[in-house]
């Protein structure tokens, strides 16, 4: 039996799970910035614990647990992306964020397809979104290299003062 065979079969990531100070703010910051929406709720001993948020446009479900100094210790780190379709989806949602007064980098040319980095939530977790849309074509199991991206990335549009 080959080794590509024994390959599990993986269909996506099946939700994000972050450390908050406090999750009503969090929950409250995801769903004015993104939309997302209450789905579910963790309770440890009475006490309200973790919320899971649902996006009704098909985004990944973000789990938001209570973990003060998790939450701290992570600040500032981007642990993911979410994959937005297209060029187009992503001004989009930059000009969403820039209409709600909220900083972020503006709209790169990354690696593969347009990036929007440095949207940070409460808890200063660095929230980053990517296009499935590709600009540069590649070759199945080729490595693809970027050197220093701040200085090799090409800003497609500033973000808002």
């Amino acid at each position: 039996m080959s080794v590509e065979a024994d390959i599990p079969s993986l269909v996506g990531v099946h939700h994000l799970k972050l450390p908050v100070r406090d999750l009503a703010r969090s929950e409250a910051w995801y769903g004015r910035t993104l939309g997302y929406q209450r789905a579910a709720e963790f309770l440890e001993q009475g006490v309200l614990i973790e919320i899971v948020l649902s996006h009704p446009a098909g985004g990944p479900d973000l789990a938001l647990r209570l973990a003060p100094d998790r939450a701290e210790a992570a600040a500032g780190f981007d642990y993911f992306a979410i994959a937005v379709p297209d060029g187009a989806a992503i001004e989009a949602l930059a000009a969403r964020l820039e209409a709600l007064g909220e900083p972020h980098g503006g709209v790169w040319r990354g690696l593969r397809g347009w990036v929007l980095p440095s949207l940070h939530d409460p808890d200063g977790h660095e929230v980053r979104f990517y296009t499935m849309e590709e600009h540069t074509s590649h070759e199945p199991g080729e490595v693809m290299r970027m050197v220093d991206p701040l200085e090799s990335a090409e800003q497609v549009r500033p973000a808002a003062p």
